[in-house]
């Protein structure tokens, strides 16, 4: 199965796909499930497809050997001239970030590594923080070892943050937070926790990353299948 892990130093793409109804979200599935299944790529290292649970949408999370690896693929007519064209009728946004792990961190109930695969049945949501050039590394910083105390949060797994390299359809510098929960339940009750009910240190966590980040949104995903190379 396929995992995250700062040691593997492989390129990292998000590509984050909205739509506007459950039955295009199903087709962009169907879609992503066959380009996944046929996947024979030089320095293709595995896809993981997610489902959108908050609203309707698809996420695949791709690790590359490098980008130029990635760069051969989007130059490829297959993808030019078949793959985003299907999508871009289907969908209402796209996204395609290019990202770097820099940090990993687990509840100890998770083991030594973190996983993502159908069979764990993660509650995942990936968050997107824009930011200014200069404070990328001072965000990465606040959303990382900024945020030791989530392992005292009920229903915590997992979460890992990313570097934002270079993007199509998104300007600017990026993060990604992507994270794993026990169930939807859990998470919902974490973002609506009041003040009052937070640690010291997750209010001044939470005012950092605020101060930090420009822009920021978000969905939950329910991860549906994966493969990696050689599979």
């Amino acid at each position: 199965m396929p995992s995250i892990s700062t040691e593997d130093k492989y390129l990292t793409v998000l590509n984050l796909f909205t739509t506007d109804k459950p039955e295009n979200q199903d087709r962009l599935i169907q879609e992503m499930r066959k380009i996944v299944d046929a996947a024979a790529y030089d320095g293709w290292i595995s896809s993981t497809v997610h489902a959108g649970q908050e609203s309707p949408g698809t996420a695949n999370f791709i690790q590359w050997r490098s980008g130029e690896d990635l760069e051969a693929r989007y130059a490829g007519e297959e993808f030019k001239h078949r793959v985003m064209p299907v999508f871009s009728e289907i969908t209402t946004s796209i996204r395609l970030l290019q990202n770097e792990i820099v940090y990993t961190q687990r509840h100890p109930s998770q083991g030594g590594s973190t996983e993502i695969e159908p069979a764990r049945e993660d509650h995942t949501v990936i968050e997107i923080f824009k930011t200014s050039e200069g404070d990328q590394e001072q965000l990465i910083a606040a959303l990382g070892e900024g945020q030791s105390w989530l392992a005292d949060v009920p229903g915590y797994r997992s979460h890992s943050v990313f570097k934002g390299l270079r993007a199509r359809f998104l300007d600017g510098a990026f993060a990604v937070v992507y994270s794993q929960w026990a169930s939807r339940e859990s998470y919902d009750a974490y973002r609506a926790a009041a003040d009052a009910e937070k640690s010291e240190a997750r209010r001044a966590s939470e005012a950092r990353v605020e101060a930090l980040a420009t822009e920021r949104d978000w969905n939950s995903y329910r991860v549906v299948h994966t493969r990696k190379a050689g599979e």
